[in-house]
């Protein structure tokens, strides 16, 4: 059952950030619980939806509704992982295409929260027994580098390289069509789509800032492999944004075309990932090179063109 809260702001907090100010009125909710929660649309203020980082004003009315927590047993698997760095504040692992990464009611079992459950010992509890440790996401087709918090101190210090940009994310895909230009950037607001809200879609009102920036790496007939660079991180965001230059990623099957190549899913693959390590503020750079399928996708394309 949900539970909702109220707050009418006072004028002591007016230059507060809305995400600061709700997590300091529900002392045992973490800052980062509350930046959720704002993002899927739980937080109101005066009415309407907010992001995290607007600043409350005096007579401000905001409303927290809390979500029931879901009742699923995640259980751990011995799954195996394709680890890149492990340490005991952090796991970097190289997530396969295919496999999800958190369970979600009905789905339980064989997502990378199952196996990295088996593997690690303890992990960050902040966002839940469904996503413990999950600092951020790729889409279950998605294969490449993902970081995981194993404890609650990087977990809120890696969040925070997000929030800031800091965190260096590069993915390489094979898109539809060629270009005329070898780079360029993608600065376009990313929100639900209106006509169906199971996709996203780059809006003109009501988005949120979202920023690719693209370099083309080589050109076949009729497609290019590309990398993409994430100032921001929306979700799909690189798939939206190809999208939406009319290049969409090969095999994407909610925002590519019909008429694409063989593979299971998209041809999108997180092949770097830079961070600053949370405890010793070292710089970690990792890369991991496309699957096996996606290699043979480009050597074909090679061949053909």
């Amino acid at each position: 059952m949900e539970e909702m809260f109220e707050f009418t702001v006072e004028e002591t907090a007016k230059k507060d950030r809305l995400d600061k100010w709700v997590a300091t009125q529900l002392e045992e909710t973490s800052r980062s619980q509350v930046q959720r929660w704002i993002e899927e649309g739980h937080v109101t203020v005066n009415g309407t939806r907010a992001e995290a980082k607007v600043k409350v004003q005096t007579g401000d009315a905001i409303v927290v509704t809390v979500p029931p927590v879901e009742d699923i047993q995640v259980e751990p698997e011995p799954i195996p992982l394709d680890v890149y760095y492990e340490d005991e504040d952090v796991i970097v692992v190289n997530k396969p295409s295919g496999m999800v990464v958190h369970p979600a009611p009905g789905h339980a079992s064989g997502t990378l929260v199952n196996a990295l459950l088996h593997h690690c010992t303890d992990l960050s509890g902040i966002n839940g027994m469904m996503r413990p440790g999950i600092v951020h996401r790729l889409d279950k087709d998605t294969s490449g580098l993902l970081m995981v918090a194993k404890n609650d101190v990087s977990h809120e210090a890696l969040v925070r390289q997000l929030q800031n940009r800091a965190v260096h994310r590069a993915y390489k895909a094979i898109v539809h069509g060629n270009f005329t230009h070898e780079t360029g950037t993608i600065d376009a607001p990313i929100g639900r789509d209106r006509a169906d809200r199971q996709k996203m879609a780059v809006v003109p009102n009501g988005g949120r800032e979202a920023i690719t920036h693209f370099t083309v790496l080589e050109t076949f007939a009729g497609y290019s492999l590309v990398e993409c660079r994430l100032k921001t991180g929306r979700t799909h965001q690189i798939r939206v944004h190809m999208a939406y230059i009319q290049h969409p990623v090969a095999g994407d099957p909610k925002y590519g075309y019909k008429k694409t190549l063989s593979c299971d899913g998209q041809a999108l693959h997180a092949e770097t990932l830079g961070f600053v390590h949370p405890r010793t503020n070292e710089s970690i750079h990792l890369t991991a090179p496309p699957p096996p399928i996606f290699a043979k996708l480009v050597d074909d394309l090679r061949s053909s063109s």
